[in-house]
């Protein structure tokens, strides 16, 4: 068969997929089978680790009430994540400024850090967790699923359609689930509780999702598409050159030629409206956690679009008790859950989580000296009974693991690890 035979076999199979397989329905391509399958190429390498993501991320998001994750900093944060028994993970591209970007600096969440940072941190988290799954697999243990789905913040896609179209790429190759892209423009991007943030038209974003879409198409991997807008709190856009945007302009000019714009509910509803054939999920970001804000938007979406999934930021930028009562706070998710907010996450939960504990640890040592340490010692072995097990920090990241290695390889060592280890022979 040649070349052109194999592209037509190949495009007759993707349109078939398209057209008969739920999972797309009520998802628009601007482009046909027939151009994927010419990026191709003639080899597609088996994204395997983003391919099961996918689809597990994509099941939990139509089957269960909703899906609730914390943001991971590091690799240990996630496989504790799922050992606690969480059933996705998130990764912020905030974290990655603040504390996990390739640059090796500290940055606001203002796309200041190279682009590949969070392709690299998916890595990471999924490398943590395939050692996990490694160490129980040769444990003999089970019923642990370790490969959570990663869903990985792409920011305002680091440039135009291009670079938001190699960019997924580089998440999809490093094992992400879901990607979410923001209707912001790249140049200016800013966190989504900052000042500042400035929108692209609804078209050029239309364009960003097309891009990244493509891209997982290319690599024939179902990842789950997010899209989220800023319009509720950002008053500035590039140019009012899409017809959907002028209701929302005000004619006002800045210094910088950006235009204003009026912000507010009512244009987050009409951009995510604009979006919603194109994207999985769609989350406009909210300033305060407001239950009749988040309504509205889910009933607007729904009546043209039913069956459309929503997702959710519950911020650590919010101030929750001054907002929420302990009754609300506690019922929260479970009421978004209800209208439709499928996937719920804490973006900088690794971020704080850390520093509190460090903080915390650090202060006590500096009064108590090791009773300091101790104590979260004995909090740790306490915690063993819910199944905590990295009191066994050697075991935890993979130092038996490595022993059946070195056994395998040579029968009679005398080199093992843990064999004669004070962890062997202080802890059970």
């Amino acid at each position: 068969m040649d070349i052109e035979d194999r592209i037509q076999e190949q495009t007759a199979q993707l349109e078939a997929q398209w057209a008969e397989d739920e999972r797309w329905a009520g998802i628009e391509r601007p482009y046909g089978a027939e151009e994927v399958v010419r990026l191709r190429g003639s080899v597609v390498p088996e994204c395997t680790v983003a391919r099961l993501g996918a689809g597990r991320l994509w099941r939990l998001l139509t089957q269960d009430a909703y899906v609730n994750a914390l943001g991971a900093l590091t690799g240990g944060q996630a496989v504790q994540m799922v050992k606690a028994g969480l059933q996705a993970i998130y990764l912020s591209g905030w974290q990655v400024a603040a504390d996990a970007n390739l640059a090796g600096s500290t940055y606001p969440d203002q796309s200041l850090y190279p682009a590949n940072s969070v392709p690299n941190v998916v890595r990471r988290l999924n490398n943590a967790l395939l050692r996990a799954d490694q160490i129980d697999w040769s444990e003999g243990r089970n019923g642990t699923d370790w490969l959570a789905p990663i869903v990985a913040d792409a920011e305002a896609g680091f440039g135009g359609a291009l670079n938001a179209y190699e960019l997924m790429r580089a998440m999809v190759e490093a094992g992400a689930a879901g990607v979410h892209f923001e209707d912001q423009l790249a140049a200016e991007k800013k966190c989504g509780h900052l000042g500042g943030k400035v929108l692209v038209p609804t078209s050029q974003f239309v364009r960003t999702l097309t891009a990244a879409r493509l891209a997982a198409d290319v690599l024939n991997v179902p990842t789950v598409l997010v899209a989220r807008t800023d319009a509720l709190s950002a008053s500035l856009l590039t140019t009012d050159v899409d017809e959907r945007d002028a209701a929302f302009v005000t004619g006002e000019r800045t210094s910088e030629g950006f235009f204003r714009v009026r912000d507010g509910l009512e244009a987050a509803i009409a951009r995510s409206l604009a979006y919603a054939p194109y994207a999985d999920v769609l989350w406009f970001e909210t300033s305060t956690p407001d239950l009749g804000e988040a309504r509205e938007f889910a009933q607007a979406v729904h009546e043209r679009h039913p069956r459309k999934l929503l997702a959710y930021n519950c911020s650590p930028s919010f101030n929750w008790k001054q907002a929420l009562s302990d009754t609300e706070i506690a019922s929260f998710q479970r009421q978004l859950g209800d209208w439709g907010y499928r996937f719920q996450f804490i973006t900088l939960a690794g971020f704080h989580s850390l520093n509190a504990g460090m903080f915390e640890l650090a202060r006590g040592y500096r009064a108590h000296g090791m009773s300091a340490y101790v104590e979260l010692q004995e909090r740790e072995l306490a915690m063993e009974a819910d199944g905590y097990t990295a009191t066994r920090h050697q075991r935890e990241v993979g130092a038996g693991y490595f022993d059946k290695v070195m056994q395998a390889i040579s029968k009679d060592s005398s080199t093992l690890a843990l064999h004669g280890s004070t962890e062997e022979a202080q802890f059970a």
